[in-house]
């Protein structure tokens, strides 16, 4: 009981806190999602960094990632110009040569790490301010995909829980099953139909078609970082949320949910523009 009203909790203050960023100002959602973006980037090489002959300075992974978000904010909100994003190249370039000077005995695993960290981490938190932004700021679209993930993941483990026979991906993720996965599914529906109501100029084809991309993205987001926990022999990401593990554990759909929707998305743009 003590565990549950610990989660429950915990998870109410987490979805006010998400919900609360985005409808309020896009400087609330940038202040929130770029402290998010650095616990994910120190939770991912705190997690790397314990394997064997991996040493990459995770503050220098942070101010990275960091810098990307930022950029990508300020080009989607106020400074839509390409040059924003050269002192973020510059960095990059900079943490690889530094690289030559720290005299590791495996600096390319260390220059691999470092690079999957921006590409796994930072770059989708970063592709949520061009979701936010539609051309203007648009925060019902970007709730959208965080309401659809957890409508998602209520539906799969109620169905799965009483339903699931059949494992959906044993090796990497056992208690997920397919009975939970078409659970989920059809509740995200549900959710796409309601969002439907309230941004008419997205028609309910394409709003259904939208919750089903967050689902499938969002689930083998999920089996991703199942998969790189497993590899590493640890339960959780994290423990910064009680009773429901690490900020990674928490956004783990929307790694891959986010480029997926704004593909989607600038797909329609391109098709209903002409």
């Amino acid at each position: 009981m003590n565990n549950f009203l610990q989660r429950t909790i915990s998870g109410a203050v987490f979805v006010i806190l998400i919900v609360g960023s985005i409808i309020w100002s896009p400087y609330s959602f940038a202040a929130l999602f770029t402290v998010i973006t650095a616990l994910a980037l120190y939770e991912f090489h705190k997690l790397t960094n314990c394997q064997q002959n991996v040493d990459v300075n995770p503050f220098s992974a942070i101010f990275g990632g960091v810098l990307l978000f930022i950029s990508s904010f300020m080009y989607t909100f106020c400074i839509p110009l390409s040059l924003i994003y050269l002192v973020y190249g510059f960095y990059v370039a900079l943490i690889l040569v530094v690289e030559l000077y720290r005299k590791k005995e495996h600096p390319v695993n260390n220059w691999a790490y470092f690079i999957l960290g921006q590409v796994y981490i930072a770059l989708p938190f970063s592709i949520l301010n061009f979701i936010l932004f539609l051309p203007s700021y648009q925060p019902l679209v970007l709730l959208a995909v965080f309401v659809t993930i957890w409508v998602n993941d209520t539906g799969a483990y109620l169905v799965g829980s009483k339903f699931g026979k059949h494992r959906l991906f044993e090796r990497i993720s056992p208690k997920k099953s397919w009975e939970g996965f078409i659970g989920g599914a059809v509740f995200a529906l549900l959710s796409g139909y309601v969002f439907s109501l309230f941004i008419p100029q997205i028609s309910l084809i394409q709003w259904l078609i939208f919750a089903e991309i967050v689902v499938v993205a969002g689930t083998f987001g999920d089996l991703m970082e199942s998969l790189m926990k497993r590899s590493l022999g640890v339960k959780d990401s994290g423990n910064i949320i009680p009773g429901h593990g690490g900020i990674l554990d928490r956004f783990d759909s929307m790694i891959l949910a986010a480029p997926m929707v704004f593909i989607y998305i600038q797909v329609l743009v391109y098709f209903f523009s002409k």
